[in-house]
């Protein structure tokens, strides 16, 4: 037993942190890394607490949360309860949406420098990589579980996968822990539990050491994965751009193999989970083929591909604004558009719109409705289409302009261009727009970029 807490002291001091988390389910494993932890305590000092998730799926979820409350009183750890809505969309996973709302909640809420540590031991990983290999995957699905992991300001770590599930009962027993049982950790018809009742159980009496075994086999295709992305970050590196869309011809360069796993891996660093093999395939053989004036779109559940003048773009799959939507504005505090970009007025001399239209009459947004024009210095009437056009903006960015109109005309067409008479003469004092979008993957130019990233032609009017 004395192992156990000997195993984690040590793996703690290769990962200093301000403050040391414990994802809390109120079962075994996490409640024997909490108890480990409250030891740790008395040497390490008050840097340990808990964070137990509520998904609100069973009926008995709120005594949880009150059970995991009350051990950590016990063991005088400060604890924080995170409520999710859980419930799966209709066709998917219910495992999948529970782990996904207890990620994504769980990266919300995470220090800046703090850690999160889970329970997931070497029975875990065996599942995984065994789940994996049942799905297909490759070298980095058969890595299985990483012992380390960003999670949004902070790090994941799990101390405890090298440890058997055994272990951790014994200590559990030894130590009187009360623990919950799940009654869906038993039911059958979900994957996991499946491998956990009925196939492990018959790999170990064949073969007793075949969890370790296994989780030895994903180490070996975590360190052949490493070597892969060693060799060929520098050329994802190299095909990006700021707002994280990539080069077409970077990509036609290389072959096949190399070709999957740089739009793969492409694909996880704007945030998304890798897709499924077949939609990689139609992403090589659709978009990376496709000529110079197509511009094909390759959708999954989580996301969507376009291309765009020899670059692709990873985009979340939002619908299109309402054409018919409009908003009237006060002018003065950011304005939240139907898609969570903003608007933000600041105040200039010889820039932006003229604030004696800013303050005249009625400032009212839109979106585009087709036939929209406006006249440019020194450029005549122009077409919004075209205007788009000069300036390579892509057609899903185009639909989400915002349009401003004073006294019932065209002003600026979002932080791009002023229309005359509107702008701000030399000497005058001007109000400069600013479009900033929330999430990098709504437009594609990445967090808190404007549109003017998409491209500085001529006649080219920079309001921001």
């Amino acid at each position: 037993m004395s192992g156990l807490l000997a195993g984690l002291r040590r793996f703690l001091r290769q990962y200093p942190a301000d403050f040391y988390w414990v994802g809390y389910s109120g079962g075994a494993d996490s409640h024997v890394l909490l108890h480990l932890c409250a030891q740790l305590k008395r040497e390490l000092g008050p840097i340990f607490g808990a964070v137990h998730v509520n998904h609100g799926l069973n009926p008995s979820a709120s005594r949880w949360a009150e059970h995991c409350a009350r051990v950590c009183a016990e063991l005088d750890l400060p604890v924080k309860l995170i409520a999710v809505d859980a419930r799966p969309p209709a066709g998917a996973s219910p495992e999948e949406a529970a782990r996904n709302a207890r990620y994504r909640a769980l990266a919300e809420w995470l220090e800046p420098n703090a850690i999160l540590l889970l329970a997931h031991h070497q029975d875990d990983q065996a599942e995984t990589v065994l789940l994996q290999l049942l799905r297909g995957a490759g070298p980095a699905g058969l890595a299985g579980m990483p012992q380390e992991a960003s999670l949004g300001r902070g790090r994941l770590l799990r101390p405890l996968l090298e440890v058997p599930r055994a272990a951790l009962l014994d200590y559990a027993r030894r130590f009187g822990l009360a623990f919950i049982d799940d009654p869906s950790n038993f039911e059958e018809t979900f994957d996991r539990n499946y491998l956990r009742h009925r196939i492990l159980p018959l790999l170990k009496a064949r073969w007793p050491a075949c969890a370790r075994t296994i989780a030895r086999s994903a180490r070996h295709c975590f360190a052949a994965q490493q070597l892969v992305e060693k060799a060929l970050a520098k050329r994802l590196e190299a095909a990006l751009d700021e707002a994280g869309s990539l080069d077409l011809t970077a990509l036609a360069s290389l072959d096949r193999p190399e070709q999957r796993w740089l739009v793969r891996e492409w694909i996880k660093r704007q945030g998304f989970r890798p897709p499924a093999a077949m939609i990689l395939e139609r992403i090589l053989e659709e978009a990376v083929p496709a000529k110079p004036d197509r511009q094909p779109r390759i959708e999954w559940a989580e996301g969507v591909v376009c291309r765009y003048r020899g670059r692709l773009y990873a985009l979340r799959p939002t619908p299109p604004p309402a054409p018919n939507w409009r908003a009237f504005w006060d002018g003065k505090t950011p304005l939240v558009l139907p898609d969570a970009s903003v608007l933000e007025p600041s105040l200039g001399v010889g820039v932006g719109i003229a604030a004696r239209w800013w303050r005249q009459g009625e400032i009212e947004v839109r979106y585009r409705r087709g036939g929209e024009r406006c006249r440019l210095p020194k450029r005549g009437n122009k077409s919004l289409k075209k205007l788009c056009q000069e300036q390579g903006i892509p057609a899903w960015v185009r639909a989400r302009l915002p349009l401003i109109y004073l006294a019932g005309q065209l002003a600026a067409v979002a932080n791009l261009w002023i229309c005359e008479p509107f702008a701000a003469g030399p000497e005058e004092e001007g109000v400069i727009l600013a479009w900033k979008q929330r999430s990098k993957q709504l437009l594609g130019l990445g967090k808190d970029k404007s549109v003017e990233q998409l491209g500085q032609g001529k006649g080219y009017v920079k309001i921001n």
